[in-house]
């Protein structure tokens, strides 16, 4: 019966296991490890963009690999601009938190649908991902590429012009630069040397 696969074989697949485990936990450890650190973070990922671009360029093929990939962060974009729920949806609904609309609207902070974090990690995945199909000619699809460019053009400003609106409909700004500094009472140093 040991030869039917009970004995030793579950043993490579239990070492097998530990060492998937063991190389998970240790990525993890380095996410982890990257996450306080934003600009050198997209600074990586835009060397694996130039990368990739000159992979492309120098082969000259893979336009459908660059479509598709262009397409993907696209749909990224889209979600770390969009808030975490709809306005849109919520107004139909009534019920929930919302956005504030008007003025006299408690304030309400804007979360992501697509934090920062996992939208550079799902970005610089894509951008390794694509850059391994590259060397495999089963994806280099003949195409007229300036056709796919064209499209992708469309697409993009067709899609931007859309969030666009929808950020002006709502009144929301997905971005912050900083915490807000108020011009409040000025010091005692300023009064007393009036006197």
């Amino acid at each position: 019966m040991e030869a039917l696969g009970g004995g030793n074989g579950g043993g490579s697949s239990s070492a097998a296991e530990r060492w998937r485990a063991e190389a998970s936990r240790k990525f993890q450890h380095y996410l982890d490890r990257a996450a306080p650190h934003t600009a050198g973070r997209w600074a990586g990922t835009l060397l694996a963009a130039a990368v990739y671009a000159l992979r492309v360029y120098y082969v000259q093929g893979f336009y459908v690999v660059s479509y598709g990939l262009g397409i993907y962060l696209l749909n990224l974009l889209i979600g770390f601009l969009s808030p975490m729920v709809d306005p849109e949806v919520e107004a139909l609904d009534g019920a929930g938190p919302a956005l504030p609309t008007r003025g006299n609207d408690e304030f309400k902070p804007f979360i992501r649908r697509l934090p920062e974090f996992k939208f550079w990690y799902a970005i610089t995945k894509a951008f390794c991902v694509a850059f391994v199909m590259t060397f495999f000619s089963v994806f280099d699809v003949p195409v007229f590429w300036p056709i796919l460019l064209c499209y992708w053009i469309v697409l993009f400003v067709l899609t931007m012009k859309r969030q666009i609106l929808h950020m002006i409909k709502y009144k929301y700004v997905p971005f912050s630069m900083g915490k807000q500094k108020y011009g409040g009472k000025k010091g005692l140093g300023a009064s007393s040397s009036k006197d």
